[in-house]
């Protein structure tokens, strides 16, 4: 498809982290790269575009990663109390090696220079600009019927490594990306019992918090 018609509202409403649902096949190069255009038309702060996309779609990289991973899942795991690792356990936190492709995005502080307008007095406003570009990317491949995998469970040094990141660059997200057998209707920490969700009456403040 060249174009959806799915509606931002409903895209928001079908988004989910994709973990065991990666049907194997990977996603075309024209797909991935509208997907990307979506990421890269997101707003930055001073309109210093301070993302790239690294995409990774080699086999041995993807296992590599994968077992680090899973490394890291093991300790997490480790670290928890009975309770709450019985509750952990069945849960699945990647499809590195089951999307077929990661996109590993990543954060350039010095884009822009020393004077970014907008970056004066906040700082993190650029990080946070790197962020909606994972959001804007979320919600296209949405509308594509793709799916998208955060992964998080990783030692930001290694992943650097990994992938030939540069200083002052650093890894914010690696992305599962690919085809899915189906979009599950509930998201998996609330199907299997590790947090709900708010209720928006809960969230929203006037005036003060």
């Amino acid at each position: 498809m060249s174009e959806s018609d799915v509606s931002v509202y409903e895209a928001i409403r079908r988004r989910r982290d994709v973990r065991a649902e990666f049907s194997g096949e990977v996603i075309p190069d024209e797909t991935l790269m509208r997907i990307l255009d979506a990421a890269h038309r997101a707003p930055s702060v001073g309109n210093t575009q301070p993302w790239d996309f690294v995409v990774v779609r080699n086999p041995e990289t993807l296992n590599t990663f994968a077992a680090h991973v899973a490394d890291a899942r093991l300790k997490f795991a480790q670290s928890l109390p009975e309770d709450r690792r019985s509750t952990f356990d069945p849960i699945k936190i990647e499809g590195i090696a089951e999307s077929g492709t990661g996109i590993v995005v990543t954060y350039d502080p010095s884009r822009g220079g020393p004077n970014i307008l907008g970056r004066h007095t906040v700082d993190d406003t650029g990080l946070f600009s790197a962020v909606l570009a994972i959001q804007n990317l979320w919600l296209a491949a949405v509308a594509e019927e793709i799916g998208i995998g955060w992964v998080s469970f990783y030692d930001e040094k290694y992943l650097t490594e990994l992938v030939g990141i540069p200083s002052p660059v650093r890894p914010i997200a690696w992305l599962c990306v690919g085809k899915v057998t189906e979009f599950q209707q509930v998201p998996d920490l609330e199907r299997f019992g590790w947090r709900q969700r708010r209720p928006l009456a809960d969230a929203v403040h006037y005036e003060s918090y």
